[in-house]
């Protein structure tokens, strides 16, 4: 396989495209096999796909709006709310297929639907792809990897990035083939010619404060231990939230970063591994959305981190997949990494040191990262999940 990457914050979006999937065909050589593409609401998304049907035709594309900007191995790219970034793959024996519909009422249905279509367009109808790579309209991310477990089974490899914008994901937008998407899923199936190497990871500390949820509905924790949410999460923060849950609405983003929720998915090597949740706002009656879902019975924490962790957490992410797969840089063609954005925000003055590292442990070589609103990954011991606050990092072997 060879990768190649090219990125624009040009102003309008056919240039844009032009400036970016030039640099992607030069590196290649040739047309990809799949082009995966992350761009700022800022760019009409019809307009992107028009100018990628015009000088890409027939490549199957996987894209979503980002928050803010992009990233790749030129580095941080945002110009007043403009960034496009896209990878290509080359990969003559491998097979790759994009399938895209509506989420609708049914979002499990939706995830199979869009997984059929894949498959049928990679020719490889009945099989498991080495990877499944997923991009959505936040919101239903938990019902569209069940759907997607309940078609493929629970060993395949799911990766991806809930679609963002500037502030509520009301502009954001889904890209596939030829088609610009609103309230869609889109899903991507991969079985490319050499090895994937994906790792999920949070790279937050546990404070040692934790509770069982005992009243919850959807993505609202109303109680833990029996008391309202509010009260109990401001008491493990020390008072960082006392103003908000006396006055109620949404919550400071930089606190929410610094101080999120978490629950042990499984462990390794001794340690446990977390999937977390970024808190949104206080309820009436002190109960505390999120952008995750919970149960009665689920048991939190209260984690935490500071802006120095994570800056450096996202060259560990690499790191991390690598030595998961026991392989060296060496092998590495190119990366896709997801990036939540409430990190990006909170460290937006930070963020051309953050791409740098990320480009320092890929050893220079083309990754495409965009700024999602919701994170979902595969664990170590192959759990997929959906979080926040998250870094998946997926590399596509040489």
């Amino acid at each position: 396989m060879k990768v190649a990457s090219g990125s624009s914050a040009a102003a309008d979006a056919e240039g844009a495209v032009g400036e970016a999937y030039d640099r992607v065909l030069s590196g290649l050589g040739r047309a990809p096999d799949l082009l995966l593409v992350g761009a700022t609401s800022r760019y009409d998304a019809t307009r992107i796909v028009a100018a990628l049907a015009a000088r890409a035709p027939g490549v199957p594309v996987h894209g979503s709006s980002s928050c803010l900007g992009v990233m790749s191995d030129d580095g941080f790219v945002s110009d007043w709310g403009a960034g496009l970034a896209m990878l290509g793959l080359s990969d003559p024996d491998g097979a790759y297929g994009v399938g895209a519909v509506p989420i609708g009422d049914d979002p499990r249905a939706a995830a199979v639907a869009a997984a059929r279509q894949a498959l049928e367009r990679a020719g490889r109808p009945g099989e498991v792809p080495g990877l499944v790579l997923l991009a959505a309209q936040p919101g239903h991310e938990e019902r569209l990897l069940e759907g997607l477990e309940g078609w493929f089974g629970p060993n395949v490899v799911i990766a991806g990035g809930s679609s963002a914008d500037e502030m509520t994901a009301a502009n954001s937008y889904q890209l596939a083939n030829d088609a610009a998407l609103r309230d869609s899923v889109v899903v991507t199936a991969l079985f490319p010619s050499g090895e994937v190497m994906s790792s999920f990871h949070s790279g937050y500390e546990p404070s040692g404060h934790r509770g069982v949820v005992t009243k919850a509905c959807g993505r609202t924790i109303l109680e833990i231990d029996g008391r309202p949410c509010g009260d109990v999460y401001d008491d493990w923060a020390d008072g960082v939230f006392t103003h908000w849950v006396k006055e109620g609405g949404p919550l400071a983003l930089m606190r929410v970063t610094l101080h999120p929720f978490g629950r042990v998915v499984g462990n390794a090597g001794g340690a446990p591994y977390y999937v977390l949740s970024h808190a949104q706002g206080v309820t009436p009656g002190k109960g505390v959305t999120f952008l995750t879902e919970f149960a009665e019975g689920d048991v939190v924490e209260l984690l935490r981190g500071t802006r120095d962790g994570l800056a450096m957490r996202a060259g560990r992410v690499i790191q991390s997949a690598l030595e998961t797969a026991s392989a060296s840089i060496d092998e590495v063609a190119g990366a896709l990494v997801v990036y939540c954005a409430g990190c990006m925000l909170t460290m937006y003055d930070r963020m051309p040191e953050i791409a740098a590292s990320v480009r320092a442990a890929l050893g220079g070589r083309p990754f495409l990262g965009v700024f999602s609103f919701g994170e979902q990954g595969c664990f170590v011991g192959g759990e997929n999940r959906h979080g926040n606050l998250m870094i998946c990092a997926t590399l596509f072997g040489a």
